[in-house]
């Protein structure tokens, strides 16, 4: 029985888990830590990435694998110099100090905006690698002369297990220097942050969806890898038209698009997929923290914050309203911006406030699904299709109904809770077997789960999102 191991390398730890590469059964899993980051500075030294991918594999108990691959957390710069050791930290994709840059880069390329998000599929926020470049470069000009290598979190963690320096379309498409309509590497766009570096030369080889290389200290082979986002995708074999909520340490709302996208508001951001096709995807800085922490202000656990939310008083006070902008937020770019909570009343309880921080995440979400629409992505909404929840906020009933009751749609949320492991899993069995992932997620039988209805009024829910707007200016 050949075994594929699949890797999610996250902000807060890597998880890994090991299937049987023909139907995909779970052999066995296993998990180790990150080092806790908390912005405008999130760093982590990359090598403690693949201490935690050595701790997770051994605690997952399976024989050696047939093949690997590789998820990693996106837009994380990578930076390696002599001997190809790490020159720096790496900076995480919620490392917000190179807002600065971002505006910069921004009014550097022709058409501003528009330019970029017709060069490279999106427009520069602080999160994607192309900014952190120009902050290296800016504010540690002696670490930027010593560059040989660029990478992104994926690519690294291949590295070690290949010596070779590779990536995939998918995870390129994230660094804003790398074009998915033409599948390219942008090295003038590069050139803007400096004219110097040999680009070509620092920059990985870029796989195709079913290649891959051999591992250095054994039989298997180690597939392309790619972006949290992209494995998730395919975990959960979406296709035109279903969306997927993922609701973590940040939020995500993307799809699957036969066409790229290009959308000038920067809202939108035009990834590529793993599988050869398009990604476009909003992300929220704020998901899960901002209910952790109004679980910690109002002295509950998780469970306790959804039952609080869940209870018939929560609905009975209907001003109340949470903008979750604790962290600052990526979408609207606002990276200095903090959290409010609007419609206090002497007769709040614990209760509306608990449930308006569910409202609050969720509104932003559903504020992404309306510029994925807007954009011109096809996300089922005519037809009420079911909306796909995953990530760790999929498992609070809380986040389930809110989502439904808000988006008027149904909302399936797929058995287990490592889909980007998963989705690692699928790239390393199409890898394996040389056919789609599309085909291994249909032997495998991925997509399905439990339904959550939505109960509210659609014009409760339009008021709601109304006063949410309205507060968040």
């Amino acid at each position: 029985m050949a075994l594929v191991l699949g890797v999610d390398s996250s902000t807060q730890s890597t998880k890994v888990e090991v299937r049987n590469a023909d139907s995909g059964v779970l052999i066995g899993s296993g998990s180790a830590p990150h080092p806790p980051v908390a912005p405008p500075c999130s760093e982590q030294d990359p090598k403690t990435w693949y201490e935690a991918l050595l701790g997770a594999t051994a605690r997952a108990g399976a024989r050696r694998p047939a093949a690997i691959a590789v998820a990693g957390q996106q837009h994380g710069l990578v930076l390696l110099g002599e001997r190809d050791l790490p020159l720096r930290p790496a900076k995480l994709w919620n490392d917000t100090e190179s807002a600065a840059d971002a505006k910069w880069l921004r009014e550097q390329l022709d058409g501003g905006a528009a330019g970029w998000a017709a060069a490279v599929g999106s427009v520069p926020v602080a999160a994607f690698t192309i900014t952190k470049l120009s902050w290296v470069h800016r504010c540690e000009p002696d670490v930027f002369a010593r560059i040989r290598r660029v990478l992104l979190p994926h690519d690294y963690l291949t590295f070690r297990l290949t010596n070779e320096f590779v990536t995939d379309r998918g995870d390129a498409s994230g660094t804003g220097y790398w074009s998915p309509a033409s599948g390219e590497w942008r090295p003038d766009v590069l050139r803007i942050v400096d004219g110097e570096l040999d680009w070509a030369a620092a920059l990985p080889r870029v796989l195709g969806p079913l290649e891959s290389i051999p591992a250095r200290d054994g039989d298997a082979i180690v597939a392309a890898g790619t972006g949290d986002n992209m494995a998730a995708a395919l975990g959960l074999a979406l296709e035109p038209g279903r969306v997927a909520i993922s609701i973590g340490t940040s939020g995500t709302v993307y799809t699957v698009s036969d066409t790229p996208t290009a959308d000038p508001s920067g809202a939108v951001a035009g990834f590529a997929s793993a599988c050869g096709r398009y990604l476009p995807l909003v992300c929220t800085q704020n998901a899960t923290r901002v209910t952790d922490t109004m679980a910690r202000l109002l002295g509950v656990d998780h469970d306790g914050l959804a039952a609080l939310a869940l209870s018939d008083a929560a609905t009975a006070h209907e001003s109340v309203t949470l903008v979750p902008y604790f962290d600052g937020e990526r979408t609207p770019e606002r990276p200095d911006a903090t959290g409010l909570i609007a419609g206090l009343r002497n007769d709040l309880e614990r209760e509306h406030l608990a449930r308006a921080a569910f409202e609050g995440v969720v509104c932003g979400l559903l504020d992404g699904l309306d510029a994925l629409g807007a954009a011109g992505v096809d996300t089922g909404d005519e037809l009420g299709n079911q909306i796909t929840l995953v990530g760790g906020g999929s498992r609070s009933p809380a986040y389930r109904q809110v989502l439904a009751d808000l988006a008027q749609r149904p909302v399936v949320v797929p058995a287990g809770d490592e889909h980007v492991a998963l989705g690692a899993c699928v790239q390393a069995a199409a890898a394996l077997h040389q056919v789609s992932p599309r085909e291994i997620a249909r032997q495998w039988e991925l997509g399905s789960g439990t339904v959550v209805d939505p109960t509210g009024s659609a014009d409760r829910a339009a008021a709601l999102r109304a006063r949410y707007a309205a507060a968040r200016g």
